[in-house]
Formats: structure tokens, sequence, C-alpha cells
């Protein structure tokens, strides 16, 4: 649905974005996650066909960049980081204009069935500057999806709002899965690329890491098993001789254990730790958050060493 191979953008002197290769499947919800001035709207601009990449190349929803930018167009969607409404108009007829000007088939039907979808029919003849910033995002997406699009760009959808706005729009995002619609998300807010991203990319200017949130925090820092022991005995941890263990780490009253495989391997660990004496209390996994990678990685830390 998206490949991009070296894209590249300079404005001036200054490198935006330096050879992205990516590759994101039909009916993904992929997560661009970075800092800001890291390079995630350009690249969002480029792949729309808004802006012309320096060089590389991209196809996107089967057109490639440069030689069918207008294609490109008709089968994205895209919401920016500010809704970019016009605030005197009413809910209706923002829609309204946008529906024309892509063309969309029977765009009274269609506007009508998004306000509906989004919970907006009720407020339709309101102005969308009266409505709240929840409602406004709302109906941002709302016009991004008026036609259909293959693609939709998500650019910080829920910047700004309250918790409960920001958990409506990503209820909508969850909604919007389809295994016939790509969702490119960029977002600050990493528990919600956490939940809702099928894989995520972590980004500063160039690409540092691609995949499951999941998969990329094992890769980063292994498994770990904490064991939280009743009274801890000195010297436990070097005596703990077990040839799977790779590393152990001494935390107050907990063992911080690294090993490859903890489901099969945890009730040999806790036998070994009876044998020297340990009285132990409880065991569980370490849990790392997707903060925990994103800032190792931005820093360039090893988690591992």
């Amino acid at each position: 649905m998206i490949q991009a191979q070296g894209l590249t953008r300079r404005f001036g002197t200054r490198l935006a974005v330096d050879g992205l290769d990516l590759d994101v499947p039909r009916g993904e919800v992929f997560g661009f996650l970075g800092p800001n001035g890291a390079g995630k709207t350009t690249t969002i601009r480029m792949l729309a066909a808004l802006i012309a990449p320096t060089s590389g190349s991209a196809i996107v929803a089967g057109h490639r960049l440069g030689e069918a930018n207008r294609e490109i167009r008709r089968r994205v969607g895209v919401l920016t980081e500010t809704p970019g409404l016009y605030r005197r108009l009413s809910a209706r007829d923002n829609l309204l204009f946008f529906a024309r000007l892509y063309p969309v088939r029977e765009p009274e039907r269609q506007v009508e069935r998004y306000l509906r979808l989004f919970e907006l029919w009720d407020r339709r003849d309101e102005p969308a500057g009266s409505l709240s910033k929840g409602m406004r995002q709302k109906l941002a997406i709302a016009r991004a999806l008026l036609h259909e699009p293959e693609i939709l760009f998500l650019d910080e959808p829920t910047a700004g709002l309250d918790p409960e706005a920001a958990k409506t729009v990503r209820d909508l995002i969850e909604a919007l899965r389809s295994k016939d619609r790509t969702i490119f998300l960029c977002t600050h807010n990493l528990d919600e690329a956490d939940r809702l991203c099928d894989r995520i990319g972590l980004f500063r200017t160039r690409m540092l890491a691609v995949g499951a949130p999941a998969a990329l925090k094992k890769e980063m820092y292994g498994r770990r098993t904490v064991v939280h022991l009743a009274s801890p005995s000195p010297g436990i941890e070097q005596a703990l001789d077990l040839p799977f263990v790779t590393k152990v780490e001494r935390l107050d009253d907990r063992l911080i254990v690294s090993l490859a495989d903890p489901d099969a391997e945890n009730p040999a660990l806790v036998r070994r730790l009876v044998e020297l004496g340990a009285e132990v209390r409880f065991v569980n996994e370490l849990r790392v958050s997707l903060e925990d990678l994103y800032l190792d990685l931005m820093e360039g830390r090893d988690a591992k060493a």
C-alpha cells in the first residue's frame, strides 16, 4: 500500500527526511513516532503527494509518486495537526464543500452518513467554530474520509484534546480499522500507539526501528523475570549458576533475571534459588513500556548492555 525507497527531503541546507525506506501493507495501522522536528509531517506531506521529495521514490496506493500525484491524492485522506475547518460554516456545509472538491458521488448522502457515524448529525447546522475541540477533530476526520480513501494519514489526531475527547477519537480510529484501509498514524502519545498500532516506526530524520511494539521491546530488552525475595541472601546473584541465565541484577529485595524463555525456565530458576536458601515471595515478568523503548532508541542507548 505504501512503499518508499530512499525518500529524502531537504529544505535548503536542512535535511528533514533522510533516505526513508518503508513498506506498509494494506489494512495495517502503522504508527510513526518521533520527537518534534523529526520529519514526520514532512514524510506525510510527501507520501500524500503534497510536496515533492528531493530524491528517492515511493509507490502509494499503487501509484508512483511524481508520476501520478493526482491519482494518489484521490486515494488518500489527510488529517493535519490543525483541523483547518471553516469555522463560520456549519458542520454540514464544511463537509459538503470538501465533498464537492473531490468530487464525491451523492455528496448529501455521504455527508449525512459520516455525520451520523461520528455522532455529529444533531449538531450539523451549528458553525464548526462553536463545536468543542473533540467534535471539531471528529469533523476533520470525517472530512478526510468522505471520498473513501484507501490510505488515511492522521497527524497527531488527539493532540490537545482532553482525556474524554481523546478517548472518543481513539475509539473512532479503532472503529475505522479495515482490511481494505491503511491508517498511517503520527502521534506523540506512546500508550495510544501501543494500543492502536499493528506496527510502529521510530523515526528521527531517519528510521531507527520498525516492528510490532511487543517484538521491538523483546528485541531491545529480551525477557526478564523479577524474583521478589522475603529475606535476600548476600551474594545470591553471583551463586545463580544456571546456563540459561544471561544476566542477574540486584535491586533491593528483587532479582532481575534475563532469560531466553521465562515460561520454560522460571521453574528451574525458582528451584535453584530455593536450593541456595532464598525465600521466594513471588515471581513476575518485567514489563517494559513503549516509552522506555522510545527514549532508549532516541538517545542511542543499548538496553541490553
